[in-house]
Formats: C-alpha cells, sequence, structure tokens
C-alpha cells in the first residue's frame, strides 16, 4: 500500500505580495485624495463611484489571495484536487489514460490557466507537475512543489496507465 501523497500550496511569492499591497495604497491614496482633499486623483480622474468600486475591489483582492491555496491528496483510489475557492476535482484511477510527472515550463502565469497544451493548468508557482490525460480525452495539470515525493508515489502507485 502507498502512503497518500499530500500537498497544500499557498501564494507566498514577496513580488506578488507587493504589487497587490502596492496597488490597494494607490487606490487608498486616490480616494483620500479625490474625497477628502476634494482634487481629481490623476490626468483622467475615475468619477467618485468608479474610484470606491475600484477601491473596494483592491481592498478584497489581498483577502482573496490569503485564502487561495492549491491542495493536492493522491492515494490508491483517487486523485483529489482543490484550487480553493474556485475549483474542486475527485478523479478516479480508472478514468485516467495517461499521468505524468512533468516539467511543463511556463504557462503563461499562475493561477488556473486553461486552453494548454495539457489542458488546464492549476498551479501557485514553479514548474513542475503531475499531467493527467482522461479516457474521455479531456487534460489536466496539477502543479507541486515536492516533485520528488509526486514521483516516487506515481512510480509506486499500483494503478498502471494503458
Amino acid at each position: 500500500m502507498n502512503t497518500p501523497f499530500h500537498e497544500q500550496q499557498k501564494f507566498t511569492q514577496g513580488w506578488l505580495w507587493l504589487i497587490v499591497i502596492g496597488v490597494l495604497l494607490l487606490s487608498l491614496y486616490g480616494l483620500y485624495q479625490q474625497f477628502i482633499v476634494g482634487v481629481p486623483f490623476g490626468d483622467q480622474p475615475m468619477s467618485n463611484a468608479e474610484l470606491a468600486l475600484f477601491s473596494i475591489s483592491m481592498l478584497s483582492a489581498p483577502a482573496l489571495i490569503a485564502m487561495m491555496q492549491l491542495n493536492t491528496e493522491i492515494d490508491n483510489h483517487e486523485i483529489r484536487m482543490a484550487f480553493v475557492p474556485f475549483v474542486k476535482k475527485r478523479i478516479r484511477w480508472d478514468d485516467i489514460k495517461q499521468r505524468e510527472v512533468v516539467d511543463y515550463g511556463f504557462v503563461g502565469g499562475w493561477g488556473i490557466r486553461p486552453w494548454t497544451r495539457y489542458g488546464t493548468v492549476y498551479n501557485t508557482r514553479g514548474r513542475h507537475g503531475l499531467a493527467i490525460e482522461l479516457r474521455n480525452g479531456k487534460k489536466l495539470l496539477i502543479g507541486t512543489q515536492k516533485i520528488g515525493e509526486l514521483t516516487a508515489f506515481i512510480k509506486n502507485c499500483p494503478h498502471t496507465a494503458d
């Protein structure tokens, strides 16, 4: 019996947080300038309503990014993947035609990336993951930071791809 594989990944990149917090602070400064000081913010200022809506969305961005995580659990029965709070999948081994741990390179960014050569890619950073092709022809890739552990699990998995 194979020991189950488990991984939880979050967006912890410092540069990402600098950008998100920077845009948030800029929008709050714009609110202060336009609402408190009474000076339109920027060369082509937004309306008060647009600026307020933008600032509210920027306030929610750090919370959303902090909440987002990619959870992967693989055992001898199935693969469970959740990209919280957006997607949750359960894939039985019997539904898998092929699976392989790959170096997928760069697929246009991180998060959920549809329409790649691997189908939909779910990742938080890096360039390694489990590429899966289902018997129905659909493809997906689940990113990993634990490439050695995942490779060993897949190698020792009793389920073989046809």
